[in-house]
């Protein structure tokens, strides 16, 4: 079945690029991006599958027994237009590509020197017979960098100037996953692509590794009373688990900056002692949006606000990134 629904993808690709696509690119005298503009047609269909599975069955899971219902969804909207930018967009991939050249070359220039760089199967060698272990190794390991990367962007005033857009949406539904300032993506996007390539992750398995996560992190700032039990809440980051993280207070505030940093796995939470495992469904928001700060509505207002904030915390630290107070 899988390999029937992978033949007809690819089937499709062909058809769509070859009819609608590559005349365009001959036309624009761009030839020698053919290859690329390709391989980001594939990238843009599976965005398009992605949010239409996430549709029909986060949609239904969220009118079901919603956290919270409003009557005005303007806030909203924005966040659906990030979701498209993200999914159809290659930013996660293309920064992963750009690396691999000159990181190959520091590869080559390694070998030359008789340096011998440590790769994960040498550690693990079964797991070049298994790509099932494989890819839930890969997927456990890039969570650890995105949980260490998260607790950053809430330490450092100038991460966390970008990354409080993330968290200053009050109406949190599945589509808030991707409503994140564009330099932030950028920033995170080209970490864990660079500990993808350290850890030798092929390529091909990156971009299903990137896919489940995507899928997962949707499901976790879903609008909707859903816990995985006493077990499965410590296994898999939950919409009640990550609703915590996203709380007014303790989502952003006390010794560690918040609590429940895991993007995927609460483990590395329990691992470093930042697990809050509350009962209680908070609003979600930061405290001083309150007060009236205004952290945007439109996407480009957001955007910019985003920068505005940076600039300020930068020249709060005498032009350095400081810690969060």
């Amino acid at each position: 079945m899988i390999e029937s629904f992978s033949q007809q993808f690819t089937a499709l690709q062909g058809w769509l690029f070859e009819t609608a696509i590559q005349p365009l690119v001959y036309h624009l005298g761009l030839m020698a991006y053919v290859e690329p503009v390709y391989e980001g047609l594939g990238t843009a269909m599976v965005g398009i599958i992605e949010i239409a599975v996430l549709v029909a069955l986060l949609k239904p899971l969220e009118r079901w027994r919603p956290v919270e219902q409003w009557a005005e969804k303007r806030a909203v909207r924005a966040d659906v237009l990030y979701t498209w930018l993200h999914r159809l967009g290659v930013l996660p991939m293309a920064i992963f590509l750009l690396l691999v050249i000159p990181f190959n070359e520091l590869e080559i220039w390694l070998r030359m020197h008789d340096i011998v760089r440590p790769n994960i199967e040498d550690v693990m060698p079964w797991l070049e017979r298994n790509s099932v272990g494989a890819f839930v190794i890969y997927l456990l390991l890039l969570d650890l960098v995105e949980y260490w990367l998260h607790r950053w962007q809430h330490k450092f005033n100038g991460w966390w100037a970008l990354h409080s857009l993330h968290h200053s949406q009050r109406q949190m539904t599945f589509w808030a996953d991707d409503r994140n300032h564009l330099l932030d993506d950028v920033i995170t996007s080209a970490a864990v692509a660079l500990a993808a390539l350290i850890i030798g992750v092929p390529s091909g398995q990156f971009f299903l590794l990137i896919i489940a996560g995507r899928m997962i992190e949707s499901l976790s700032h879903a609008n909707v009373r859903l816990s995985f039990g006493r077990l499965g809440e410590r296994l898999l980051v939950s919409p009640k688990f990550h609703r915590a993280h996203h709380a007014i207070g303790v989502g952003h505030e006390g010794v560690n900056r918040g609590c429940n940093f895991a993007v995927l796995f609460p483990l590395w939470d329990i691992v470093f002692r930042t697990a809050n495992f509350q009962s209680a469904y908070e609003p979600t928001g930061i405290r001083d949006q309150l007060q009236g700060r205004d952290y945007g509505i439109g996407f480009w207002r957001q955007q910019w606000l985003g920068l505005v904030r940076l600039r300020d915390a930068f020249r709060r630290a005498g032009g350095g990134a400081g810690f969060a107070p």
